[in-house]
């Protein structure tokens, strides 16, 4: 189960509450694309346009050996597959004030690639700065260790 992309950002800027797993359309060549490690997470969220979640602000780029693509559009909103029950919590959840739903991961499963999207909350800027602060006291302590 190789994994392509990782949203790093999402997990500094928010805390993960929950998290669930979800195909999404794509065409050939962003799969080819995709599967080069092109895609980029970072920014990326989840939108509702009636009711069908939609994946928007994840840049895939053009495939380098594709021929000319003229309306290729690296940034589009791609379609989330979902049954209706997972469809109606996450539009549930996405209508809680402070809660957002972001893209986590791109993997693949078997054949197909699939996309871990989680709900989160923001964090404030004093918890970054705990995390911060908590990662290097771990850091001085391996070091400490490292060096007795």
């Amino acid at each position: 189960m190789p994994v392509y992309s990782v949203n790093k950002k999402a997990r500094f800027d928010y805390e993960i509450l929950e998290t669930l797993e979800a195909g999404f359309v794509l065409t050939g060549q962003e799969v080819k694309s995709i599967r080069n490690g092109g895609v980029k997470l970072t920014g990326g969220f989840i939108t509702f346009h009636n009711d069908i979640p939609f994946l928007t602000n994840v840049n895939i780029p053009k495939y380098k050996y594709s021929g000319i693509l003229p309306e290729y559009e690296p940034e589009r909103s791609r379609k989330l597959l979902l049954n209706k029950k997972e469809i109606a919590y996450l539009r549930g959840k996405s209508q809680v004030a402070g809660l957002t739903i972001v893209p986590l991961s791109i993997y693949t499963k078997g054949r197909h690639i699939k996309i871990e999207i989680g709900i989160a909350k923001g964090k404030k800027k004093y918890d970054k700065r705990k995390v911060l602060k908590k990662r290097e006291l771990d850091r001085e302590v391996r070091r400490s260790m490292k060096d007795h």
